[in-house]
């Protein structure tokens, strides 16, 4: 089998033709299975996860994105366990996107490993370029957010809703804005308020069953 060149650099976080890619490795297929997602009757949730589970390249136990979804490939977008996405997220995997466990992503959250050269004499040539994205375990992004070519977003941490994140993100913290920055570490403050709200939850819910 012949090697397919752009495919290969565009994986490799490589300058790349996308109209040079060969048509074996071209995106249509996850495109046209996301078509079949979103034109689904939303109440046949086993029948919209089987389909994401063929969408992805790789999928744990439990995965549910609320259509309508979006993808270039599908097939380099990776999910752990217990993974769910709001309505209307996009998932520009030129390059990989890599998502943990635990990880939860709000309404309209946009993953873009896609990006362009800034001189625009060669971006007119069509070159591209992808970096892959990495969201850790137990993850919270928040509606409308950007995640942008090459961040890691690390384990625990939350990204506000809005935010457009051009840097990591350390794990244990909150950031927020555009472009986001920290706003405080996340740890024994949160717990401890959460555990109180917690317990009153389930305290109110054992008077009433």
């Amino acid at each position: 089998m012949s090697r397919d060149f752009d495919y290969e650099r565009m994986l490799a976080g490589e300058l790349y033709c996308a109209p040079d890619i060969s048509p074996k490795n071209s995106s249509m297929q996850g495109k046209k299975l996301v078509q079949q997602i979103n034109q689904l009757p939303i109440d046949k949730v086993d029948e919209i996860i089987d389909l994401e589970k063929k969408l992805f390249g790789k999928t744990g136990e439990t995965v549910y994105v609320h259509p309508p979804l979006y993808v270039d490939y599908g097939r380099h977008t990776e999910v752990g366990n217990n993974f769910y996405a709001n309505m209307d997220c996009v998932f520009l995997d030129v390059n990989k996107i890599i998502i943990g466990n635990n990880v939860m992503l709000g309404p309209r959250v946009c993953l873009y490993t896609a990006g362009h050269p800034t001189d625009a004499e060669i971006r007119n040539k069509e070159l591209e370029f992808g970096l892959s994205i990495t969201i850790e375990d137990n993850v919270w992004i928040g509606g409308s957010a950007l995640i942008l070519p090459g961040v890691t977003v690390g384990e625990n941490s939350i990204v506000a809703a809005g935010s457009v994140v051009t840097k990591d993100v350390p794990r244990d913290t909150l950031v927020g804005g555009n472009p986001a920055k920290i706003i405080r570490t996340l740890g024994e403050l949160d717990r401890k308020k959460w555990s109180i709200e917690e317990k009153k939850y389930f305290e109110a819910k054992n008077k009433v069953l």
